[in-house]
């Protein structure tokens, strides 16, 4: 009976030595496979007015580099097309134990994307030498870009375990549609006028933050007429010309201007700071909202440009409607 209990207690003991060391990382056996552990990554774009996430409506390539805790490049991970569109995607990347930086763009290793590496991250480079630059830099855009995103994300892995963590992405790229009506409703045709918006917004450092590169000059990826809605007096139809254009990141520190010049003698009708007149558009709803924060959020603006014959065809500087909302000027003395 006693030797039965003693046999019992060193079967049990063993197995549950044995049980330890399969579940052990580090078990005796150099055959043994390592335990997994990592992190799954849900990718978030919900940095936007609606706060609501449209990472599958809008991504369509995933690019994520991977940094150890000295700077030093580990490895590149890549998501594409439908995979994108599923809520539960999540991209799960085997790790080491240690500390991790991560940056994540999207629409940026897409055929059709409007951004590319200066350098490509490799080994032996640190994500501080990583610069993202748009391809038109330097020659007047046309170009309907394609949307570029962006998101960073720092994590601890200590544990034999897929540590499951969020990267939130913000949109780096704006389509500004402007509108010229005349007030008497007397048609306004787009080939009389040329749309241009200068910054210097071209290159990107790793955080996200711009680079000076020269001035960037935007013209209209798409421009034309149309007839729509109604004038003040209650004409029937208007007559309108309009031009989109699109632009890299908007920042609070850089002054990019909207100028509409006419085609007859090269005289501007509308030569407006661009920053001061979207933030214009910022409701009281926010004002707990910093200005970066609004044009970084924001991506898809309007504006409706009022032009008086009386005044040699110039913008009426009373009020201008954007993004629907009517703001007026009067007291407003920007240059």
């Amino acid at each position: 009976m006693k030797q039965n209990i003693l046999s019992s207690i060193r079967v049990a003991f063993f197995a549950a030595w044995m049980v330890g060391l399969l579940a052990s990382c580090h078990g005796i056996y150099d055959d043994l496979a390592p335990c997994s552990r990592g992190v799954r990554l849900r990718f978030v774009y919900d940095y936007n007015m609606e706060y609501a996430n449209s990472f599958p409506k809008w991504v369509d390539c995933l690019t994520l580099f991977v940094y150890d805790e000295q700077g030093n490049y580990v490895g590149t991970y890549t998501g594409m097309g439908d995979e994108l569109k599923d809520e539960n995607y999540r991209m799960t990347i085997d790790l080491e134990q240690g500390n991790y930086h991560f940056i994540a763009y999207g629409g940026l290793s897409c055929a059709q994307t409007s951004f590319s590496f200066r350098s490509v991250p490799a080994p032996g480079l640190q994500w501080q030498d990583l610069r993202v630059e748009m391809h038109d830099a330097g020659r007047v855009s046309t170009t309907n870009l394609h949307p570029l995103f962006w998101g960073t994300l720092d994590i601890n892995i200590d544990a034999d375990i897929y540590k499951e963590e969020t990267v939130h992405l913000m949109k780096n790229t704006n389509n500004i549609r402007v509108v010229l009506q005349h007030i008497s409703g007397k048609p306004v045709d787009d080939k009389d006028f040329t749309f241009r918006i200068t910054d210097d917004n071209t290159l990107f450092a790793a955080d996200n933050s711009l680079i000076p590169n020269g001035t960037q000059v935007y013209a209209p990826w798409a421009q034309g007429c149309r007839t729509t809605g109604v004038t003040e007096s209650g004409d029937a139809e208007v007559t309108v010309a309009y031009a989109e254009l699109s632009t890299s990141r908007l920042v609070r520190e850089n002054r990019p201007r909207l100028v509409i010049s006419r085609k007859s003698d090269s005289k501007p009708v509308v030569d407006i700071p661009l920053n001061e007149y979207l933030l214009l558009l910022k409701s009281d709803r926010f004002h707990e909202m910093g200005d970066q924060e609004f044009l970084d959020r924001e991506s898809d603006w309007s504006m409706v440009f009022f032009l008086d014959d009386s005044n040699n065809q110039e913008w009426i500087r009373t009020h201008i409607v954007v993004n629907d909302w009517v703001v007026r000027l009067n007291d407003i003395g920007f240059n």
